[in-house]
């Protein structure tokens, strides 16, 4: 193709006799091709030997060939998952779950979660030597990844650089959770999540029932917050000691609880009495509702006694973590100390004897017990030695 030709307006030539280029600066007879801009004192391309392949009056412009996959990608194309996910040992099956976190880690190991393969970011690995070494002793397979690819498998980014493929979670029944509280010699102590959306909130709460000593959950196995493995950071490996119990119908299960004989306890703005005031000791179970609509009409219809949480401030409500958090401290503050083990725990209701009476072995030991304070007080005082007495075993 050759080098187009610049010349001025004025220079190019008209049809004969036409005078309008000098005239108005418009010309009768245009070769331009079509669309071009319009006159303004700039010279115009022009070929000489036609226009090339697309524009007006010259060959049609070639086709491209079928769309590949690579040309054919949207603008605001999000990347797939990075090479690492492909492989077998990073790729997640369908009865594996993922514990990321350092926390986390450290308390599945302690639970005796079934670990299948620790994930290590190689730039993070000399602050996980314990962690590492802990799975090397087991025989766990240590797999080095991208923090990218572990982001990607954890879905946050707050994985500290490091996770655990364990086996399937064992989900608990009421009979177990009753079964615990039996077994720590406790009355039982329960926490129900009504349609709980925020898997942050989630882990928060699971956390503080951990700290307070509840004996299990129980959670709606429909319209509510998942169990990611944020929510399990977020618990900081709270959920690995406790007991879920995912129910069908939370109101029937919780009528069941009250036919057992324990309370349903729930918040309300409404109520009478704080919850500073009410007696949550004995066999309980509290309610926490979901962040927007709190507690649903079937789960207020259970409910044994509800309790309000003073605001003395601007804001009128606090976070469902935080207001459930409130009622299960103040419940386990109310209910005492924790229990003593077993092996030091005095003789059960059944054994005992009517009130007034004692025992044959408390008969005794209390008669030993007086006989030993006559003794004392019998005997003549023991006299200090001099104090200019050195004892001879001392150097």
């Amino acid at each position: 193709m050759g080098r187009p030709i610049d010349r001025p307006w004025s220079a190019r030539p008209g049809p004969p006799g036409s005078r309008g280029s000098q005239q108005t600066g418009r010309r009768l007879f245009d070769d331009r091709p079509a669309g071009g801009r319009p006159f303004d004192g700039r010279p115009v391309r022009r070929w000489p030997d036609g226009p090339p392949p697309g524009r007006a009056g010259g060959p049609p412009k070639p086709r491209p060939g079928p769309p590949s996959a690579v040309a054919f990608r949207p603008r605001h194309h999000e990347p797939g998952p990075p090479p690492d996910v492909l492989r077998p040992s990073v790729r997640l099956a369908d009865d594996e779950e993922l514990v990321a976190g350092r926390r986390p880690v450290e308390e599945a190991f302690a639970a005796g979660r079934e670990a299948k393969r620790l994930l290590v970011v190689p730039s993070r690995r000399s602050a996980l030597d314990a962690l590492v070494l802990h799975a090397t002793t087991l025989r766990i397979p240590v797999i080095e990844v991208e923090g990218g690819t572990l982001t990607g498998l954890a879905g946050f980014d707050g994985h500290q650089g490091v996770a655990l493929v364990v086996g399937p979670r064992r989900w608990a029944t009421l009979e177990d959770v009753i079964a615990r509280a039996l077994e720590r010699g406790e009355r039982p102590f329960l926490l129900a999540l009504d349609s709980l959306e925020d898997p942050h909130n989630l882990g928060s709460l699971l956390r503080a029932a951990e700290a307070a000593g509840i004996h299990g959950v129980l959670f709606p196995t429909r319209r509510a917050a998942p169990l990611t493995p944020s929510a399990v950071k977020a618990s900081a490996g709270a959920v690995e000691h406790l007991l879920l119990v995912p129910v069908a119908d939370l109101a029937g299960s919780l009528a069941d609880l009250h036919v057992r004989g324990l309370r349903i306890v729930g918040a309300d703005h409404d109520a009478p009495l704080t919850y500073r005031e009410a007696d949550l000791r004995g066999p309980l179970v509290i309610v926490v509702g979901s962040e927007g609509h709190g507690l649903g009409p079937a789960i207020r219809r259970r409910l044994d006694l509800t309790v309000r949480i003073p605001m003395r401030g601007r804001v009128a409500s606090l976070n469902a973590a935080v207001a459930g958090s409130v009622l299960l401290l103040e419940a386990a503050g109310q209910r005492g100390p924790a229990a003593v083990p077993d092996e030091v725990l005095p003789p059960s209701h059944a054994d005992a004897p009517p009130d007034g009476e004692a025992g044959p072995a408390v008969a005794e030991q209390l008669t030993v017990v007086g006989d030993e304070a006559d003794a004392r007080a019998t005997d003549p005082p023991v006299e200090a030695p001099p104090a200019d007495l050195e004892d001879p075993l001392l150097p």
